[in-house]
């Protein structure tokens, strides 16, 4: 489906220099002098770049059909990330080196959406927090307060976090994925 730079609108995708875009944010531009034009920032759901294009008013382009289904992560067989998709049963192998910063926050059993444009995988997203357990961090030294600084601690899946000093190993953590960081105590 064809659409103008007329239609655009934030979240929408786009196939543009054979790679898909998601438009992140745009402005239709009118000078003084010259033509109407669209500055916009895309984001490629295939690498993650983002990039600014510009485009003549009324410029066409092929609308990305992308889809997203809910799938459960089930296991890492050591070159592959399995997944498995709520509704139909069906499993979905996804690389490694494909899964980016996902990989940091997955739990076996926990709910993703992965985002495919026909076959192509092109993204996993995880929820917007997730709670992990704390697998190692230097014990807390009585004396030391809550708001009196941070230290790392290694969450179960490999991440690595600031924490508040009274976090000891074996705690259960509330972690934004968007930035990585604490949140609470679960």
């Amino acid at each position: 489906m064809s659409i103008s730079t007329a239609d655009f609108k934030n979240g929408l995708t786009i196939e543009v220099d054979h790679a898909i875009w998601r438009i992140v944010e745009f402005q239709h531009v009118k000078p003084g002098k010259g033509g109407a034009f669209v500055r916009s920032k895309l984001k490629n759901l295939r690498t993650g770049a983002v990039q600014e294009k510009t485009f003549r008013a009324g410029a066409k382009m092929e609308l990305a059909e992308i889809s997203q289904a809910k799938m459960q992560y089930l296991y890492n067989d050591g070159t592959n990330y399995v997944f498995m998709n709520t509704e139909t049963y069906d499993q979905v192998s996804i690389p490694n080196e494909s899964m980016k910063n996902a990989a940091k926050y997955l739990l076996e059993n926990m709910e993703v959406t992965v985002t495919s444009f026909g076959n192509e995988i092109l993204g996993v997203e995880v929820p917007n927090t997730v709670t992990l357990e704390v697998a190692e961090t230097e014990p807390g030294i009585r004396g030391d307060t809550a708001t009196g600084g941070s230290k790392p601690a290694t969450m179960e899946t490999g991440l690595v976090v600031q924490v508040p000093f009274f976090v000891n190993a074996g705690d259960k953590l509330i972690i934004n994925t968007q930035e990585g960081s604490y949140v609470s105590r679960a």
